[in-house]
């Protein structure tokens, strides 16, 4: 007979704040790519199959199957999917915390390569998604839970350093509209669209949503269509009917409208001004 005891060792660390807004799973076609955008809150991609590249302000980053980003919050960024592989990657927004690495004075973003077992890593991210779609009793429990094991895994591989980080409070639905709007702009969306995205009733979105960010889930997708146009007009030679099919108006005369409502004048105009 063998018999051996562990000890656990009583710990006075201070745990840290932080709340798990949302996780998801997605895949996008060669060619694709989000709108600029910031959030308040940290943003963790790991990319799952395919090749791609995140942009900040002043680089690009390429990034492959395996790498792990971390976009702290009030980062400017986007990301896309190069023209020759489409994009899978699972990403998960939290609240509360930001990472750096120590010794390193710029810890905007940070692009990883995990070195440890994938498989381990996947198997949390799969539970969170499994956790997330069955929408069982206490689900958000277990998966602040998982977060909270994920988190100190990737902490031992790459010694992060992780810090409180501004906190909102900003409900969980809200910050998955945002998500999905940013990486969806292109679609054809609407409030029960998002509403169904985010398990919620479609009027009780509307409500939170203004609450916490100002406007109408609605008026967010234009402001995210007409920020894209603006640098479609100034940096390409596409037609307007073109960009307007781009950016998920149904028609090039509803584009106009809108874009003259948001800036105070056409398209036309607005690019000849550039």
């Amino acid at each position: 007979m063998s018999y051996e005891v562990y000890k656990m060792e009583n710990s006075s660390k201070e745990k840290l704040p932080f709340k798990l807004l949302y996780v998801t799973q997605s895949e996008y076609d060669k060619g694709w790519h989000s709108t600029h955008h910031t959030h308040h809150f940290t943003e963790l991609f790991y990319i799952v199959k395919g090749k791609g590249s995140f942009i900040l302000p002043k680089h690009e980053v390429p990034v492959k199957e395996n790498d792990l980003i971390i976009i702290n919050p009030n980062v400017e960024h986007t990301e896309k999917s190069n023209e020759q592989d489409s994009l899978q990657y699972i990403a998960l927004g939290i609240e509360g915390l930001a990472f750096s690495i120590t010794g390193e004075k710029d810890s905007t973003m940070g692009l990883y390569t995990y070195n440890g077992d994938r498989e381990d890593i996947l198997f949390y991210l799969n539970k969170l998604l499994e956790e997330v779609k069955r929408n069982e009793k206490d689900f958000e429990l277990i998966c602040q839970n998982i977060i909270e094991i994920l988190i100190v895994k990737l902490k031992r591989e790459k010694k992060f350093t992780i810090e409180k980080a501004e906190s909102r409070n900003m409900n969980k639905a809200v910050a998955l509209t945002m998500h999905y709007i940013n990486q969806n702009y292109r679609d054809a969306l609407t409030l029960d669209t998002l509403a169904d995205i985010g398990h919620i009733n479609k009027y009780y979105l509307a409500h939170i949503f203004k609450s916490d960010v100002g406007i109408s889930p609605i008026e967010y997708l234009n402001k995210i269509r007409i920020r894209e146009a603006k640098i479609l007009l100034e940096t390409t030679d596409y037609s307007i009917a073109h960009i307007s099919g781009i950016i998920g108006y149904s028609s090039q005369s509803f584009f106009t409208q809108a874009f003259k409502k948001a800036t105070g004048e056409t398209p036309s105009k607005y690019r000849k001004k550039k």
